[in-house]
């Protein structure tokens, strides 16, 4: 399998061949089956832009203008106390008809983060100072914080694309609150992660202790994310980077990893961290 490097051309790559996936028989009891992308014009990315007060970035815009959203929802099915329960969900945010769920991600996100200083998780950045005991000082401190992050621009249900035009990367981030890791640091790769069960980039891999086959990613597309996920000290996400970091589970977005036996941990996580945290 040869994936384009030109951004472009691997974006018509994804469009044929999910196009061509989901028109396969095999798809017929799938919400996807027979489903085609619907680009955007750059007229109307222009008018998204207006509308919403944001700036998609070069390759945002690429991707909006070669795919942008389908148009068939996601059937997600779950069981809720013995009963199977079915409802659609939005695969990409479509510009032209999402605007209740796009509100809701662009103007949420700062309760949404905010929630994990109050709840819970009681987060508290080493940036932030001592923590105060009134709550006032402690949603100031949180308010001036959030709006020196960069523009998060949703895309996909909780997925972000950094847009902070200085930046030498631009990741696409999941994020849970104050639980945020990397999906890729790049276009081409978070959408390689993100729909890779609808590009047919697995190949069934014979395991001889369990004598049975399991599936994995394509050589090729390993040595992407591999390549995509390298620590690279020019890799950051201004202010952000710090909550990233406070949960182990962004330390492999940034190429960072713990090793309890060693007792060692990168120096960068001891830059945000306290030492009684680690």
């Amino acid at each position: 399998m040869k994936i384009p490097e030109n951004f472009t051309d691997f974006l018509y790559w994804i469009k044929d061949r999910t196009e061509n996936i989901w028109s396969s028989e095999d798809w017929s009891e799938h919400g996807f089956y027979g489903a085609k992308w619907q680009p955007l014009t750059d007229q109307q990315i222009d008018e998204v832009e207006e509308k919403y007060a944001v700036k998609f970035n070069d390759e945002h815009r690429e991707f909006l203008k070669v795919l942008h959203a389908i148009d068939k929802k996601e059937i997600i099915e779950y069981e809720d106390e013995g009963k199977i329960i079915t409802e659609e969900s939005t695969f990409f945010y479509n510009w032209l008809k999402d605007d209740e769920e796009i509100r809701d991600r662009l103007y949420g996100l700062s309760d949404w983060l905010y929630s994990d200083v109050e709840g819970l998780n009681k987060v508290w950045l080493k940036s932030w100072g001592k923590k105060p005991s009134s709550k006032e000082e402690r949603i100031e401190i949180f308010r001036q914080w959030f709006l020196k992050i960069p523009q998060l621009i949703p895309i996909l249900g909780h997925r972000f694309v950094v847009n902070e035009p200085n930046l030498k990367w631009q990741p696409i981030l999941s994020m849970w609150g104050s639980d945020i890791i990397v999906m890729g640091w790049d276009f081409r790769t978070y959408l390689l992660n993100e729909i890779r069960s609808n590009l047919g980039i697995y190949e069934d891999v014979f395991d001889e202790e369990d004598q049975m086959f399991y599936p994995e990613l394509l050589p090729e597309v390993q040595e992407i994310f591999d390549e995509n996920f390298k620590y690279d000290e020019t890799k950051d996400v201004p202010y952000l980077k710090e909550m990233m970091l406070y949960w182990s589970s962004g330390w492999s977005s940034f190429g960072i990893s713990y090793h309890p036996k060693e007792a060692k941990v990168h120096p960068i996580v001891k830059t945000f961290i306290a030492e009684e945290e680690i």
